[in-house]
């Protein structure tokens, strides 16, 4: 059955899309379980980083699953209730107050290029494929998610994914900017663990005062909610752990406050 897995490996709090008879591809009832499912993670202490990833070793994400576009999709009304859900799961993403980190093997199409985009960052084995499969299937891709992919790729490089719908692989992602990272297969999982824990052992509200920034600039965040984050970074505890430890020549240990 097609759902969310969500489990907690150390410091990194995962969400698996799970419905590897069809490449993972995403359903419906998937898209409206993402929010709650970041919610979790966010309100565990014990997680510093939320990941992203495929179930199995065959793909991130291979799109929506096509085969509720005809009941689910088929309608003015009923496209515009999936559109909602839709946007709701890539807001979940986007927000989400804690780093994000997408983990991409094998296909990584559609919903699931777009998924991967509201990370903060993304990871991928030397086999994985991108792909915007929207203009083959006469689809419309969102507005926020072209504003995303404009953000990171540009509006030439935006275009034409978005017009040819063809297939990029791994390097030519990460020379194209939409993947950070690319890693032989067989150590995709110990590099992001490493990418991961470094991430974790960051002090957190400066994490936060970051992402809100960034957010800032994409046009996502209120300038008040970044000044409060910063304010929060200069008063904290955490600062004065980080000032110490650098003059005691050893690793800071951050409480998040």
């Amino acid at each position: 059955m097609p759902e969310l897995l969500t489990r907690r490996d150390g410091t990194v709090g995962w969400i698996s899309f799970s419905n590897p008879a069809k490449l993972n591809a995403v359903t419906y009832e998937m898209l409206g379980a993402l929010p709650e499912a970041i919610s979790r993670l966010e309100r565990d202490p014990q997680v510093k980083v939320i990941g992203f990833r495929g179930d199995g070793d065959q793909a991130f994400v291979a799109g929506a699953d096509i085969g509720q576009f005809q009941t689910i999709r088929g309608s003015g009304s009923s496209t515009a209730t999936y559109n909602d859900a839709m946007d709701g799961a890539y807001r979940a993403v986007s927000g989400a107050r804690k780093p994000t980190l997408a983990c991409i093997r094998g296909a990584c199409f559609g919903v699931g290029l777009s998924l991967a985009s509201y990370c903060d960052l993304r990871v991928c084995s030397d086999d994985a494929e991108f792909a915007q499969h929207a203009p083959k299937l006469g689809l419309a891709v969102s507005y926020p998610s072209i504003r995303r992919l404009v953000h990171l790729l540009g509006p030439g490089r935006a275009a034409d994914f978005l017009f040819t719908g063809r297939r990029v692989g791994a390097n030519e992602a990460l020379a194209l900017g939409f993947v950070n990272r690319v890693f032989p297969l067989a150590e995709l999982e110990e590099r992001f663990a490493a990418l991961a824990t470094d991430i974790a052992e960051s002090a957190p509200l400066s994490l936060l005062s970051s992402k809100l920034s960034i957010r800032g600039v994409l046009g996502e965040a209120e300038m008040r909610d970044i000044k409060a984050a910063a304010e929060a970074c200069h008063a904290s505890e955490d600062y004065a752990e980080g000032r110490k430890a650098y003059m005691e020549k050893r690793k800071p240990t951050f409480k998040g406050r």
